[in-house]
């Protein structure tokens, strides 16, 4: 993969450097050394900012010299970008979503708002390809994007759908697998989310609750980012379960990985996820997972680690089976382990670069 006796030149443009986008990235640069890089990265904050000013906050930060091939993620406004810099209109680009605006849950303090999903919109025809970390992710922007184009008054052209379609593929984010710990506690119930709105970690704490009012044996490992302000859910499980927690923390990533590898069972509640890379951590280590029949997880994980969305009496006997001594067998997730997926990206970077 090189160019003449060079190795191609790729900017690698990151408009929220947040926590999966920042792990995301990190591994690229490490793991493709075959590519020089250069790497423009804003904070992860100030969402609706960073989506629509990206292209002004890099307008005097970008290099002179054009590269030979450009990666952005799709809170990066790739058109606009492109506009502003004549140079780089005919440079090949990459789209990677790890999220798309289409499918994203508002809470209830959020209003819809056009301009994300135009963004990506003008992103995905502006890119030569477009890169998914799931068929989920995928499937729910192209749906999104043929709902938005009904709703508008006139002027549509025809095959928009289409056109993103045939330049789309699935190339999702590795994980490096957990060990197992020497002893594992098939009764610690693992949740190793982040605590907020989308992963609607309110069912997560009433089901716990109504094990323990059951008599049902379990322990807690809750972990995942959390706000400055301790969320409601949070604080529930704090008072009503004390002598259940054995964790409670965002943990340093030995620590952290320690948990997974004693969890028996790990749960997810997410009303959105395109990836679910904590979950697949989890399930790397042992842990069997438990999540919703809906989203990125009918992918990953068989029919019986699956409950219906949203029927939180379903999780709840699910997980009094399963603590009850029923565990299934563990769950192989080697498919999005990293030596098996840093191929793929060098195929793709290599194609387009060259």
């Amino acid at each position: 993969m090189t160019i003449g006796t060079r190795r191609p030149r790729a900017w690698l443009l990151s408009a929220y450097r947040a926590d999966s986008h920042a792990a995301w990235a990190d591994w690229l640069l490490a793991s493709q050394p075959q590519v020089d890089w250069r790497r423009l990265e804003l904070p992860g904050r100030h969402f609706a900012w960073r989506i629509r000013g990206n292209p002004l906050s890099w307008l005097d930060a970008l290099p002179a010299e054009a590269p030979d091939l450009l990666l952005a993620t799709s809170m990066v406004d790739l058109a606009t970008l492109k506009g502003l810099h004549p140079r780089l209109a005919e440079v090949p680009a990459l789209y990677y979503f790890h999220e798309n605006q289409f499918a994203y849950p508002l809470s209830d303090r959020q209003n819809h708002w056009l301009e994300p999903c135009m963004v990506q919109l003008y992103g995905g025809l502006a890119a030569d390809r477009l890169l998914f970390n799931s068929a989920f992710n995928r499937s729910s922007y192209l749906e999104g994007v043929a709902t938005l184009l009904t709703q508008m008054p006139d002027a549509v052209p025809a095959g928009i759908v289409e056109r993103l379609t045939q330049k789309s593929e699935l190339c999702p984010v590795p994980i490096a697998p957990v060990s197992a710990a020497a002893e594992r506690d098939p009764q610690l119930v693992l949740w190793n989310h982040r605590w907020e709105h989308d992963k609607a970690p309110e069912v997560f704490a009433e089901a716990m609750i109504a094990l323990a009012g059951e008599g049902v044996p379990f322990r807690l490992a809750l972990l995942g980012k959390r706000p400055r302000q301790v969320p409601p859910a949070l604080a529930r499980l704090r008072e009503a379960l004390p002598e259940r927690i054995v964790a409670d923390g965002r943990l340093p990533l030995d620590e952290y990985r320690t948990q997974l590898g004693r969890a028996g069972i790990a749960v997810s509640t997410a009303r959105h996820e395109f990836q679910g890379l904590a979950m697949l951590e989890a399930a790397s280590a042992g842990a069997r997972p438990l999540v919703p029949d809906a989203l990125c997880y009918p992918e990953q994980y068989p029919p019986v680690c699956r409950y219906p969305e949203g029927d939180s009496a379903a999780l709840v006997a699910r997980l009094r089976k399963w603590l009850g001594g029923d565990l299934p067998p563990a769950v192989d997730v080697s498919p999005w382990h990293a030596d098996r997926l840093a191929p793929l990206w060098a195929e793709v970077l290599g194609t387009l670069a060259t």
